[in-house]
Parts: C-alpha cells; structure tokens; sequence
C-alpha cells in the first residue's frame, strides 16, 4: 500500500535506465471519494504526455513490487482504457529484470571438467588455421594458436551468405550435421575472445536449440590458464 511504501524513493534509487516513474497516487480521479478511479481523459493524456508518452509510442509497464508484478497491470489496463493501442507488461518486473541466466555462460572450471567429462559438446567459431594452431595469431602479443580438446571447428563466417545474411535453417542445420554436431544435446561455443562464439549461439538458436552457452573466457583465457596438455596444437 502507498502509505507503507515510498514508490517515488524506491524508483529514484533503482529502476531500468530511461524509464520514467508512473504515480499511480496522483494519475486518478483525486475528487472522488474511492481510491483508484480513472482520471479525466485530459487529465490522462496530460499526465502521460508529460511522461514522453505519445499515440504512437510502446509503453512497457512494471512496477518494482517484490512478487514480481503488482500494480503494473493497473496501469497496462488504464492505457488501454484510455484506447492506447501499444501497451505490454512486463513479465516478472523489476526483480527478474536483467539477471544473469547463469545456463548460457560456462566458467574456465567448469570447461575444465568437461575436458574430462565430455558432458557438453564444444564448437569453436574462429578460422580453422587459429583452431588447428598453424596460423600465427596476430592480434595478441604472446598468444599461440591451438583450441581446447574434444572441440569441433565451425568457422562463424560458414553461417553467412556471401551478402552477410544468415544462411536458411536447412542450410545452417547441415553445417551442424557435417560437423557431427547433435543440436539435440548440450552445446557451449568458444572463440578468441567471446564475440564470434556467439554466432554459433545465434545460428543453433534458429534453427530452435535456444539452450547454447558461450564459454565468457574463451580461448584468450584458456591460453593463459589450462595447463600444456590441454592446448591441442599443430603447430611445429
């Protein structure tokens, strides 16, 4: 209840950058002698004007309640009462807003272990000549070629027509099934540095395997960490 919480305190000390704060309180029919009912059509449109708001902008609402959502709907439904077309909630609110799904990261421990326990499948995005470790890798001072064992090779450029769209499903689906790759079982990508894995991540992602983790560290991590006989190279 308002009287219990300070909602203009709270937002002020924590919210999504670029929101802006919605008073329930004050967007109402303040002559009445019921708590919470609709304000005047030009005291609303007034109101939220003010807020930035126009008839052709998406308003996304959410309130910083501790169950997830609690007001938010409120004010979703006051929109579309008031005939505003794009309005959405959003799911969880404030409190599952930007938390880290910790399923699409590997650590350097835990690629470690699946070295040993194979309970993962590992691509590698950067060009074969980095992976096998016969190219000198130019971009780091000190940092050899050579990729983490049981990893399997997908250059990232393979997804990419030569216009710089996403090859099809179909086509996409067949470069995983050349490189023996099952998009039915766990799948983390690694590259140099964490960019060009997340190519693997998008194109597993279209064709619906929605679950590929990117190892953060790759192998500019993996260089300076893994012991000797865990970088496998051909480099003479």
């Amino acid at each position: 209840p308002p009287e219990k919480r300070n909602a203009r305190q709270e937002f002020k000390e924590r919210h999504i950058p670029g929101a802006s704060f919605f008073d329930i309180e004050e967007c109402r029919d303040q002559s009445s002698p019921y708590e919470f009912m609709l304000p005047s059509e030009a005291h609303f449109a007034d109101y939220v004007g003010r807020l930035g708001v126009s008839n052709d902008t998406h308003v996304v609402v959410y309130d910083g309640d501790e169950l997830g959502t609690f007001y938010a709907p409120r004010a979703w439904w006051m929109f579309r009462a008031f005939g505003h077309k794009e309005v959405s909630v959003l799911n969880g609110g404030f409190q599952n807003w930007a938390k880290l799904n910790t399923a699409l990261v590997k650590t350097f421990e835990e690629m470690i272990q699946n070295v040993g326990s194979l309970r993962f499948q590992v691509v590698d995005s950067r060009p074969e000549g980095l992976f096998r470790g016969t190219e000198l890798d130019q971009g780091n001072g000190g940092l050899e070629s050579g990729h983490i064992p049981g990893a399997v090779n997908i250059p990232f450029h393979s997804f990419l027509t030569e216009t710089g769209h996403e090859k099809s499903i179909e086509e996409i689906q067949q470069i995983f099934r050349e490189k023996k790759v099952d998009l039915s079982k766990p799948l983390t990508a690694t590259c140099r540095k964490g960019v060009t894995a997340c190519h693997i991540a998008l194109a597993a992602y279209l064709c619906g395997k929605r679950d590929v983790a990117v190892y953060d560290g790759s192998w500019l991590e993996w260089f300076r960490r893994a012991p000797p006989r865990y970088k496998v190279s051909e480099m003479k």
